[in-house]
C-alpha cells in the first residue's frame, strides 16, 4: 500500500495557484541566491576602478558596461543584492520586535497605558516610513545599521496598528477566556494562544515591510543618509550616476530596474500571501476534484 502524498498546507497550495505569488517567490529566491553567491564570487571585482575604460557598453567582459571610473556595473549590482537582503531582513526583525511590543502593550495592558500607546501609534502612523527614517538617520547619523533601525521602527508602528486589533479580537475568543479563567497569565496567553492565531497576518505584514525597507534604503542612500560609500548599494549607485543620467541614461536604468522589480516582487508576494491565508478564501476554495464536480454541476444546470 503506497503512502498518500500530501500537497502541503492549504495556504501554500493557494499561493502556488496565484501568478503574483509565483512571481514574488521567484524574485525573493533570486535575491537570496544573488546575496549568497556574491558573498564569495563576482564576475569582476566590483570596487576595481579602471580609469582607462569608463562608460563601456554591455559586452561579454562587462555584462552591463562600466561607470564613470571604470567599475563593472553588473558586479557592483550583483554585490548590492547582499545589502538589499540585509536591509530587508534586519528591518523586518526590528519591525517584528517593535510591532509585537506596541501591539501587545496596546491590547493587553490597563486602560491608561493602552490609550496612551494608541495615541502614540496614531500620531506616528500619520508620518510616512521614509520620513521617519530620514529624521532618525539625521539624528543617529548615516550608516547601514541606522537605516535598518530607522526603517524597522517606522514600519513597526504600522504592524502594531494592524496587530493590535487582531490581538484584541483573539483575546476575546472562548479558548483564550477559558485559559485566562484557568489561571494563565496574559503574556503566557499571548505566546501560547494569541500569537499563533495572528501569525498569518503578521507574516503578511513582514513581507510588505521588506519591500518598504528596500525602497526606503534606496531612497536614504540616494539622499546620502544610507549606506557608507564603501558599501555596495543600489541607492548609492543611483546617487553616483545621477550626474550622468542625461549622457549615459542606460547606466542608471539597471539599479532602478533592480529596485523596482525587487520591491514589486515583495509586494506581490505579500498580497498573494494575504489572499492565500485568508480563512474565508481557504474555506471556500475547492480542490481539483471539487472544481471538476462544480463545473459538472454548472453544466448540468445550464438549460
Amino acid at each position: 500500500m503506497t503512502p498518500r502524498r500530501t500537497q502541503g498546507p492549504a495556504w501554500l497550495r493557494e499561493l502556488r495557484r496565484r501568478p503574483a505569488g509565483i512571481f514574488g517567490s521567484i524574485v525573493i529566491i533570486l535575491l537570496v541566491a544573488s546575496a549568497v553567491v556574491s558573498s564569495f564570487w563576482t564576475p569582476v571585482d566590483p570596487f576595481y576602478a579602471d580609469p582607462f575604460h569608463p562608460w563601456l557598453g554591455p559586452s561579454l567582459a562587462h555584462l552591463l558596461g562600466t561607470d564613470a571610473v571604470g567599475k563593472d556595473i553588473f558586479s557592483y549590482l550583483f554585490l548590492g543584492s547582499r545589502t538589499t537582503l540585509l536591509v530587508a531582513a534586519g528591518s523586518s526583525v526590528v519591525a517584528t520586535v517593535v510591532g509585537i511590543a506596541l501591539a501587545a502593550l496596546g491590547a493587553l495592558t490597563g486602560r491608561w497605558l493602552r490609550e496612551t500607546i494608541a495615541v502614540i501609534v496614531d500620531i506616528l502612523i500619520a508620518f510616512p516610513v521614509l520620513l521617519i527614517a530620514v529624521m532618525l538617520t539625521a539624528v543617529l547619523g548615516p550608516s547601514l545599521v541606522n537605516v535598518v533601525i530607522a526603517v524597522g521602527i517606522g514600519f513597526g508602528v504600522n504592524i502594531a496598528r494592524v496587530s493590535r486589533g487582531e490581538i484584541r479580537r483573539v483575546a476575546r475568543t472562548d479558548y483564550v477566556l477559558a485559559a485566562r479563567a484557568a489561571g494563565v497569565g496574559p503574556w503566557r496567553n499571548l505566546v501560547d494562544h494569541i500569537f499563533p492565531n495572528i501569525a498569518p497576518v503578521f507574516i503578511v505584514q513582514l513581507s510588505l515591510a521588506a519591500g518598504v525597507a528596500i525602497l526606503s534604503e534606496a531612497g536614504l542612500s540616494f539622499l546620502g543618509y544610507g549606506a557608507d560609500p564603501g558599501t555596495a548599494s543600489w541607492g548609492r549607485m543611483l546617487h553616483d550616476l545621477q550626474n550622468y543620467i542625461t549622457l549615459y541614461p542606460l547606466t542608471a536604468v539597471w539599479p532602478g530596474v533592480a529596485i523596482g522589480l525587487t520591491v514589486l516582487g515583495f509586494n506581490l508576494f505579500g498580497d498573494a500571501l494575504r489572499e492565500a491565508t485568508d480563512p474565508r478564501l481557504l474555506a471556500g476554495s475547492d480542490g481539483p476534484m471539487d472544481r471538476r464536480s462544480s463545473r459538472r454541476r454548472r453544466k448540468a444546470a445550464t438549460p
